[in-house]
């Protein structure tokens, strides 16, 4: 099976997951580890685009569990972890992986913050080494293996 054939099955995998529990998903913790865990996965090499930010919008619209939240607050939030990390990307990350690391008193909501990194990684079709990289320093941040999600 080629990569992007193995990168669209694991998204569209952890989303299916992320679904099946969207109504043990409703903490202000997962809230806000999710938001840092897109700003993060976005920012990860050093610069954001304006498609990235585009698919962040689009998950926020679209995602059946952060439609548990509201939209525009979700978006504040995602906007001020991307500009803590686009001010200064290594005082930023500490920030952000802390806020990240709130989810882990849940472990499904750990699982879900790390699964929704995994999904807007792997959302343009190139999950790429950077990426995998924050993902990974996020799992640490949440106590969990990475190799449970093949990173």
């Amino acid at each position: 099976m080629a990569l992007w054939d193995r990168i669209k099955d694991s998204a569209s995998t952890m989303q299916t997951q992320l679904v099946a529990k969207k109504n043990d998903l409703k903490s202000g913790a997962f809230r806000d580890a999710s938001m840092a865990m897109c700003a993060l996965v976005a920012a990860a090499d050093g610069t954001v685009d304006p498609s990235e930010r585009q698919r962040v919008a689009q998950l926020i619209a679209s995602n059946e569990v952060l439609q548990n939240f509201d939209a525009m607050d979700l978006q504040r939030r995602f906007d001020e972890n991307l500009n803590k990390l686009t001010a200064d990307f290594a005082f930023g990350k500490v920030s952000v992986l802390q806020e990240i690391g709130k989810a882990k008193k849940k472990p499904a909501e750990a699982r879900a913050v790390i699964q929704i990194g995994i999904v807007i990684g792997g959302a343009d079709g190139d999950f790429d080494k950077t990426e995998q990289a924050v993902v990974r320093e996020a799992c640490f941040a949440l106590d969990l293996p990475p190799h449970e999600f093949d990173l």
